[in-house]
Parts: structure tokens; sequence; C-alpha cells
């Protein structure tokens, strides 16, 4: 990696990680140098604005890269598939602070982000959709099969009601990294079934 290069990318965490702990609106510019490691030039060099470095971060760290589903099909049991789906999602939002806390946050700010976001659940969504596909042993509406996937999207993504709570001084509450874990894990399974009874064989 070229020196250029570098400086960008520590430019990159440094805004994940703030962004994250703070949130855009309460983290300055020199922050994010002071904790890159880099001239506040070089920041403005790279992103002119604190919105262009939102809109690259979320740009290249938000898309879901391409995954194996082999091991994710269940073949006759969609809802061992949904569970399987999950746990992967679940990792990769736990990797990544954008994944995990700054999309769901800034996208009601920055039309941008939001625009982001909605791609982004649409790959998850078609994710669900070709791993229940290929799980379910009897023909089905495709229509079917996108209700099922984009209602488990929203199960195991959607951000919790707590996250919008405001403090007492009108600051927005800064998230944990569980926070954004839609349902309990334990009624997961429970989920699963009930939007797998909706892909039942109806001539079984």
């Amino acid at each position: 990696m070229t020196r250029s290069r570098e400086s960008r990318v520590l430019i990159l965490d440094a805004a994940e990680r703030l962004f994250a702990e703070r949130g855009f609106d309460a983290t300055p510019t020199a922050a994010i140098a002071g904790s890159a490691g880099v001239p506040k030039g070089l920041l403005f060099y790279y992103f002119p604005t604190k919105t262009d470095l939102l809109r690259a971060l979320v740009g290249e760290r938000l898309e879901l890269d391409p995954i194996d589903t082999t091991a994710l099909i269940a073949r006759g049991d969609p809802a061992r598939a949904l569970l399987n789906v999950s746990r992967v999602l679940h990792r990769l939002q736990q990797e990544s602070a954008v994944r995990r806390v700054i999309v769901w946050r800034e996208q009601r700010t920055h039309p941008e982000v939001h625009a982001s976001l909605r791609e982004y659940r649409r790959q998850m969504q078609n994710l669900v959709e070709q791993v229940l596909r290929a799980s379910i042993l009897h023909p089905i509406a495709t229509r079917r099969l996108r209700a099922a996937a984009t209602a488990w999207v929203a199960v195991i993504t959607t951000p919790t009601l707590h996250d919008h709570i405001e403090t007492d001084t009108g600051t927005a509450r800064i998230p944990s990294e569980t926070d954004t874990d839609a349902a309990d894990p334990a009624d997961l399974p429970t989920l699963a079934d009930l939007i797998s009874a909706g892909l039942r064989d109806p001539a079984a």
C-alpha cells in the first residue's frame, strides 16, 4: 500500500471509529485527523467536507461482499436456512461499525446514507431470497419469497427503539455494540418458524 493510500485508509478508519462513538455531528474533523495521525490539511485534500468523508466511508464500507451460500442452504427446512443466514449477517454487522451503528443513525439526516442503506438491505434481501429458494423443495411464487426475505432482514437488522432515545440534554444516546440487534437471539427460531409458515406448499 502506498503512503498516500495508507493515509486515506487511516482517515477512514478514524472516522469510522469516532462517528460510531460520538456521532457524525459531534465529531470535529480535527479529532479525526488527530486520531488518524495526519495533518488536517491532508484530510481535506482527500475529503473536502466532513459529509464527503461520511459519503466515502459508507460507500466503500457498507456494500455486502460476495457470500458463499452453499453452507447456508437447508433443503426442506427454510426456518433453519433463515437462521443460517442470520448468523452470517450478524457477524458481518458486528465486524463493521459502519454496518452496526453509523448507517442506522446517520440515515435519518443524510439522504445519501439513507440511499446506501436501502441498497445494502436490498443486497441482504437478495441473499436471503437466494438461500430460501434453494432450501424450499416445492415451487413457490417469487413474490412470496421476496416478502419472506424482506421480513427476515427487518427482523435481524432494524435497530431497537432505544437507539433513538434522546438524553435530558437533547443529545442522542450513543448505541452500544449490541444495540442494533432487533430481536432477542432466543426469539429468532420462533420468528423463523412464523415466517417459514407462509412458505409452505399449499398442496401439502
